[in-house]
């Protein structure tokens, strides 16, 4: 644990506060939620940072874009009671969760692309009649190449909702059903559950359509990117507070 650290010169805490528009009172929850190491007291109780505790401070404040309030808060009480390498399982678990991220959203680029007008394709050349997406279960899940029970099972799900024929009673799927029952057949390809299929779908039916998604797509991607990058900022400020501590030590 951090413990005592008297070297360098001493700071009040509006000092550590006032760089980063924090008040006095947010740099003292911090302390007693350990994400800065305890500070020593004068004998009247006042409390005396340091260097080290603006470091720790700067890289927990880094931590959070990339990481969250709750995993960089963790990853810092980890550090500051001396067990960094539980830190840094933790920072390795936010990396494997942005790669499953990014892995995700070419799935479902995949799977929309899947689904995209024959004309819109590369290398499409003749544009034939457009098929009507009107089908009975039976043949829809021969052309998925599926069973017509998983197409009721996903219909149990919400995920495809075809409507029923009066007369027959039989389950019709138009366009939109068809649509929808393709996607979620690429997405199950690909490994993904139906419980997170299903908010893509939502996506998918409110836009009306595939191709109003591109601009979701495109901030999906500015975001991972904005996490990535986030991620190197804060593990460059940490590697600071780490190499300062080693110092001290």
């Amino acid at each position: 644990m951090v413990r005592n650290l008297q070297t360098g010169r001493k700071l009040r805490p509006v000092d550590l506060a006032r760089p980063h528009g924090l008040s006095t009172q947010a740099v003292r929850n911090y302390e007693d939620a350990g994400i800065l190491p305890a500070a020593d007291r004068t004998d009247h109780g006042y409390r005396i940072y340091t260097p080290v505790h603006a470091g720790a401070l700067r890289a927990f404040l880094a931590l959070v874009p990339g990481h969250g309030h709750g995993t960089a808060t963790a990853i810092m009480q980890a550090v500051n009671r001396g067990a960094a390498d539980e830190g840094l399982l933790l920072i390795d678990e936010s990396h494997a969760q942005l790669l499953d991220d990014r892995r995700t959203l070419q799935a479902v680029e995949r799977a929309l692309g899947d689904l995209a007008p024959p004309s819109s394709r590369p290398g499409h050349r003749a544009p034939g009649p457009p098929r009507s997406g009107r089908r009975y279960i039976g043949p829809l899940a021969q052309e998925l190449g599926i069973r017509p029970a998983t197409l009721r099972k996903w219909e149990d799900a919400g995920l495809v909702r075809p409507r029923r024929d009066p007369v027959t009673g039989y389950r019709v799927y138009d366009d939109d059903d068809v649509r929808d029952a393709r996607l979620v057949h690429q997405l199950r390809r690909g490994g993904h559950l139906l419980e997170q299929i299903a908010p893509l779908l939502a996506q998918v039916r409110e836009a009306g359509g595939v191709e109003p998604l591109e601009g979701a797509l495109r901030a999906w991607h500015g975001r991972l990117s904005d996490r990535g990058r986030a991620m190197l900022a804060g593990a460059a400020q940490l590697d600071a507070y780490l190499r300062r501590l080693r110092e001290e030590a």
